[in-house]
């Protein structure tokens, strides 16, 4: 006979668990990957010039050109607009460490413009006072799948005759005023790392473009600047998209909007069980004007994060913080001469924020239990 005092057990719920959206596609993926296997094509076939047709027309633009990475596509974009020793590149402090790791890695210079507390998107109206006679290129961050001021940011951009690359990684079929991430700017960049929107079995990236001529450069770069073969008009690397992601990739595209739109409710569910719960303390996601959120993470601030990631962590809820140090601050940029006050919002940001389950399976019932444990944490 059971224990009738024994206490029912907790039931996990993950910050993300890929494995419970699989058998939603398991047989077309399958089938996918069985038709690269039959071609054994694997490098830049049909796989991938059928994914590069279906992103960029997902996205608004005219081109788009398959890459190793998210990394790797930031990289190749600098690297077209001939960004290198001694340039500037103006971008956030606030965002995953490539944003501002590729400018460095070409040589050039990462300049840091402070976020906007809300959005934690850059902040256009100090960009203007960044930007010096060696600015090469703006670097703005779609954070957390919401695009930054776009109309604001272009406008400088194109009075100081400066290119923009838009870092899409985690903003597949975001908007701004109707128009998609990745469209606006001269170049846009996505990443497909599993745990994306729109995630692959592995690395692999985007650059989306609306001018032939730097479609054209960027493709030429990502394979070691050769055209035609053994013929090398540029240096370029060895960025280059596989047949296999491409097929997986093209299959999840067909229900990418189905899920964002999940994570959409799932966005609009805990706002109202918070309001709810009346947790004055805690800073929901901001939706800027005529935007499309598409959550990529569901991130709230709240002052006493550390007991509340602890309630999360103990009762069992993925919990994650992006990210813990602005990159300003990192010890690789210490000779940028950036101390601690310098950029006060995106150092708050990274004191507060923390993530929650957003994902599209999620269950009411599991953030029902979330936002409990956060009420109770906060008491």
């Amino acid at each position: 006979m059971p224990d009738i005092h024994q206490a029912d057990p907790i039931v996990p719920i993950p910050l993300l668990d890929l494995r419970i959206g699989y058998p939603q596609i398991r047989e077309e993926i399958q089938a996918a990957l069985q038709r690269v296997i039959e071609s054994q094509a694997f490098i830049l076939g049909p796989e991938v010039e059928g994914l590069e047709a279906e992103i960029a027309a997902y996205s608004q633009c005219r081109f788009g050109i398959g890459v190793s990475s998210g990394t790797d596509a930031l990289l190749v974009a600098l690297m077209a607009l001939e960004v290198g020793p001694g340039d500037e590149v103006i971008t956030s402090p606030y965002t995953f460490f490539a944003t501002a790791g590729t400018i460095a890695r070409i040589g050039a210079r990462p300049v840091f413009v402070d976020i906007e507390p809300a959005t934690f998107n850059l902040d256009p109206e100090l960009l203007e006072r960044a930007i010096t006679p060696r600015t090469k290129a703006i670097m703005p961050v779609h954070l957390f799948g919401q695009m930054a001021e776009m109309d604001r940011l272009m406008e400088i951009a194109n009075r100081h005759r400066l290119p923009v690359i838009e870092d899409a990684a985690q903003a597949i079929g975001a908007e701004y005023k109707g128009r998609r991430a990745g469209s606006i700017g001269d170049l846009g960049c996505f990443s497909f790392f599993p745990s994306k929107n729109l995630g692959g079995f592995g690395d692999g990236g985007m650059v989306t473009a609306q001018d032939p001529s730097l479609a054209d450069r960027v493709q030429l770069l990502r394979g070691h600047g050769m055209r035609p073969k053994y013929s090398h008009q540029f240096l370029g690397g060895n960025f280059r998209l596989g047949e296999l992601q491409a097929a997986v990739l093209r299959v999840k595209l067909k229900y990418l909007d189905g899920w964002s739109e999940a994570r959409q409710r799932n966005a609009a569910t805990y706002r109202r069980l918070f309001t709810q719960a009346g947790l004055a303390s805690v800073i929901l996601p901001t939706e800027a004007p005529d935007r499309r959120h598409i959550y990529n993470q569901f991130v709230i601030r709240v002052p006493q994060r550390d007991k509340v990631i602890q309630a999360l962590r103990d009762a069992q809820i993925g919990v994650e913080i992006y990210y813990p140090v602005p990159i300003h601050l990192q010890e690789c940029f210490r000779y940028l001469g950036y101390r601690e006050g310098d950029l006060p919002h995106s150092e708050l940001a990274a004191r507060e924020t923390l993530a929650l389950p957003i994902y599209p399976e999620l269950k009411e019932e599991a953030q029902e239990r979330v936002v409990r444990v956060i009420h109770q944490s906060c008491q």
